[in-house]
């Protein structure tokens, strides 16, 4: 399946200083629309967008005559719109993943615990192959609808166990999200090459135990390092300068392995 065409429309945010209140107010708020239907007329609270507009890039008039900037959606503007089961592993830890294994367009990995794909489909984005084992049904079903709306084609999803047995060989990581993770390191060890990494995303800290305990008691892995990511955002508003009140702080824990 072809990706979809989207656009990203955005109603840029104004302020304006009254002197009687001796301060900034906003007097625009910024708004930004993702419009997936470019055949008919887009409606928002400051006008309607006409089709014409919506095939345009740079900026665009309502027919309220209010300003707005169009341009195509890119690959983070759609993944934001999956399909989303309760649980999904953060962009923040997909970005650790990523970046301390190192893979990329020769990588080849093996993923247990598929969920709704967001792991998956962002391994993808970066390596040459991506195969991701998943054992509920419902769970692979929202994946495979996520990776079709993205367009992506060096995903193979498999309904199988994962803790059984791992069909693929000499693969550069195997990155588990699973209740009991210490069960897939027999198998990832077997489709590991010499050097390849293991990952396990745990949200609690005694399953993060249980795993690096289990892989320090073998002799064909060492447990390099375990962490977790902590994300906290800034607001800035020319001289005020503070930490949002809304910080994302634990999501889960990160433990990294490497095959000796």
């Amino acid at each position: 399946m072809a990706l979809k065409k989207a656009k990203i429309l955005i109603r840029k945010g104004k302020k304006q200083y009254f002197e009687d209140l001796d301060r900034d107010v906003t007097i625009v708020k910024e708004k930004q629309f993702y419009i997936e239907d470019l055949s008919k007329d887009f409606s928002t609270p400051y006008g309607s967008m006409s089709k014409a507009n919506l095939k345009k890039t740079g900026t665009v008039k309502s027919s309220q005559d209010k300003e707005f900037r169009i341009f195509d959606a890119s690959f983070i503007d759609n993944y934001k719109r999956i399909r989303r089961l309760p649980q999904i592993i953060p962009l923040k830890d997909i970005g650790y993943i990523i970046a301390k294994t190192g893979v990329g367009p020769d990588s080849v990995v093996v993923e247990g615990g598929t969920g709704s794909g967001a792991l998956v489909i962002f391994l993808a984005r970066y390596c040459k192959k991506v195969y991701s084992y998943e054992i509920e049904n419902e769970h692979q079903a929202i994946a495979k609808e996520n990776v079709d709306a993205l367009g992506l084609k060096n995903i193979v999803l498999k309904n199988k166990d994962l803790c059984k047995s791992i069909d693929e060989k000499d693969v550069d990581l195997v990155c588990l999200d699973l209740p009991s993770p210490w069960d897939a390191i027999g198998p990832a060890s077997g489709a590991l090459k010499p050097g390849g990494f293991i990952i396990s995303y745990s949200p609690t800290i005694i399953q993060t135990a249980d795993f690096v305990n289990a892989l320090l008691a073998r002799d064909d892995f060492v447990h390099l390092k375990t962490v977790e990511v902590i994300e906290r955002e800034w607001e800035v508003d020319k001289r005020k300068v503070r930490p949002k009140s809304k910080t994302t702080m634990h999501s889960g824990f990160i433990t990294l392995g490497r095959k000796i």
